[in-house]
């Protein structure tokens, strides 16, 4: 892996170039699958070049994306190091701060602003008709964990109770995984783009407004339940405020909204299993924390909690 001191030279010497003079101070940024690194403002994104490959479908669809949902891109491409090379991507920076996975410190008021003009920024993507090119890059097929039909539902459920040899995951737990794949639809849509990873650290805001939706890396086609699904998940004690705000700006019902959440959070909880139970390499507290989020979506029902 690159070195984190080298990693913030390339990333200093990049956002020079794109900017045509010296950035200034650059700071890191948390992520799990780049170096980020913040200028006052830039945001230069930098991975080796042999690790995966979403950073490609990030750039790929910047320059066709809705105007105003993301920060602009400033330059892409890759950087040759002495004993290796590195790909990069360099964004203007938009203004704001993230909110945060699970949104910490934000009142609830604030949260329902937020969500209200995140829904009409989705509105604006799953409305957007791409241009051959990014059509093409939304059209490629992505493992990305999430729903894809009632069948591959039940397909994950059969492989988890294959894998379940040393009994980690309680019977309870794979009938009550099998009891929500039963209530899937049987199919899921790929109609318009989506982002698909919109959760609360991917959004900027300043003074209780939307700023920008950044990180692409997982945008698919699929349908718009695929983003209110992270978009009301991951606002800590905010979730119901935020599945009324979703409800009524997109007319769907509470229950239906519920029901269509649960899904896509078994898919993605069950294939995070399944992925930690296939690896040997993997961390007997990983495969412990996976089984946890699944006991809790299957056994305490945080999508119907507070349902009337």
């Amino acid at each position: 892996m690159i070195d984190p001191r080298q990693a913030h030279d390339v990333a200093h010497a990049i956002a020079t170039a794109a900017l045509g003079r010296d950035p200034g101070p650059m700071t890191v940024a948390d992520s799990l699958s780049h170096h980020v690194y913040l200028g006052a403002d830039v945001v230069v994104k930098v991975i080796e070049a042999d690790r995966h490959s979403r950073l490609d479908r990030e750039i790929a669809l910047a320059p066709h994306l809705p105007a105003g949902i993301t920060a602009p891109l400033l330059d892409s491409g890759r950087y040759e190091l002495e004993s290796r090379e590195v790909r990069y991507a360099c964004y203007a920076r938009a203004p704001g701060a993230t909110p945060g996975m699970d949104m910490p410190g934000v009142d609830e008021v604030t949260a329902r602003l937020l969500a209200a003009e995140a829904v009409q920024r989705l509105h604006a993507l799953h409305r957007w008709t791409p241009a051959a090119p990014a059509r093409q890059t939304l059209a490629e097929t992505l493992d990305h964990g999430g729903f894809v039909s009632r069948a591959a539902l039940f397909a994950e459920v059969e492989s988890l109770a294959a894998l379940n040899r040393d009994g980690i995951i309680p019977r309870r737990v794979l009938d009550g995984l099998a009891a929500i794949a039963e209530g899937a639809p049987a199919q899921a849509s790929v109609a318009v783009p989506v982002h698909a990873d919109c959760h609360w650290g991917n959004w900027l805001a300043r003074d209780r407004s939307v700023t920008a939706l950044l990180d692409f890396e997982w945008a698919r086609f699929g349908e718009p339940m695929d983003d209110w699904f992270f978009l009301v998940r991951f606002t800590g004690p905010h979730m119901e405020a935020v599945l009324d705000v979703v409800a009524d700006a997109t007319g769907t019902s509470p229950a239906t909204l519920r029901r269509e959440c649960e899904v896509r959070e078994a898919s993605y909880l069950a294939a995070d299993l399944r992925v930690s139970l296939q690896r040997p390499d993997i961390p007997a507290q990983t495969v412990a924390e996976n089984v946890r989020d699944l006991e809790e979506l299957v056994l305490d029902s945080p999508w119907w909690r507070h349902a009337p």
